[in-house]
């Protein structure tokens, strides 16, 4: 047989090692990947900050300048240029049923809508700050109290509260600011109790007790300006949502009642010719979903970008 014919190999000679390709070694290393993750984070909060921005200055700054621009008065009425369509003689955004021009009321309508808004979400701030930071700070009864109004006011309906007190008190800009700012001071007081509870931990408070400091200085004077960005950014995003309430407030009839042009009421006017005259609706619409887009894109930019600090100061 062959195999009987083949000498044996000699016993000094080492068996043949099967060929292993060689592994070289990446130069992607872990700190490449942290790097290129907060560049990506970097780029994603920057693009968010300035289309946030730009998207809210589109409707912000001719909304503010309303009162320069060569525009027709918002209750000029004109029966004989009544449903123009946008572009047509000098009409932007065209006319509406009785003839006055779509963009003058859309311009001087979100002067309320905003001022409404704006006023609403400082008080709402306002009082969700205060409220949280006590809850947060001194604990107890304090706490206790604070956390069962958050609690009650989160399981009432929004909209539905919002309609019976307006019915009850007249729908007056002055109450509608309050309510819109009662209804949205829940959101920054849980916030901002979340963040005193962690920032009377940290040494700065235990040395402003060891030096003596009244408990209300510490809290005034030291743990607030501390984590008043941080609720800050939240009293933004509540702008969008404030501006929201009160369109649909005036949607249903019980927002600032005329001669005041509000958003929402320019919307419930045109909805009868939405088949016929589409921009009386579409329109108005749209400039309130670029206001909220913006503001809600450039509060999350915000956010990001004061994470990212943070995350890189510690």
């Amino acid at each position: 047989m062959k195999g009987a014919l083949e000498p044996p190999a000699p016993t000094g000679s080492p068996a043949p090692a099967e060929a292993t390709p060689a592994v070289r070694a990446s130069r992607v290393t872990a700190r490449d990947l942290v790097r290129a993750t907060a560049t990506r984070r970097r780029r994603s909060a920057s693009l968010k900050l300035w289309t946030g921005t730009v998207c809210t200055l589109l409707v912000v700054v001719p909304v503010a300048l309303a009162q320069l621009l060569p525009l027709p008065g918002a209750n000029d009425q004109d029966l004989s240029r009544r449903r123009l369509a946008p572009l047509t003689d000098g009409h932007l955004f065209g006319t509406d049923q009785l003839g006055r021009d779509l963009l003058s009321r859309v311009l001087h309508g979100g002067q309320v809508s905003l001022s409404i808004g704006v006023l609403a979400v400082l008080v709402s701030g306002l009082i969700g700050i205060v409220a949280g930071a006590a809850a947060g700070y001194f604990g107890r009864w304090v706490d206790a109290i604070v956390s069962r109004l958050l609690e009650a006011q989160m399981s009432l309906p929004l909209l539905m509260m919002l309609l019976l007190v307006v019915a009850l008190f007249g729908p007056s800009v002055t109450v509608i600011t309050c309510v819109i700012a009662i209804a949205q001071w829940p959101e920054v007081a849980r916030l901002t109790r979340s963040l005193v509870l962690v920032e009377r931990e940290k040494p700065y408070v235990a040395a402003a007790r060891v030096l003596g400091l009244r408990q209300i200085a510490i809290l005034a004077r030291h743990i607030i300006p501390n984590i008043v960005r941080q609720a800050s950014l939240v009293v933004l995003l509540l702008l969008a949502q404030a501006v929201l309430l009160e369109s649909a407030l005036s949607y249903l009839g019980a927002g600032p009642q005329r001669p005041f042009a509000t958003w929402g009421r320019i919307i419930s006017d045109g909805q009868d010719y939405i088949t016929t005259s589409w921009w009386l609706v579409t329109l108005p619409g749209l400039v309130i979903a670029l206001l909220v887009v913006g503001v809600n894109l450039l509060g999350d930019g915000l956010r990001d970008r004061t994470r990212r600090r943070a995350t890189e100061g510690s």
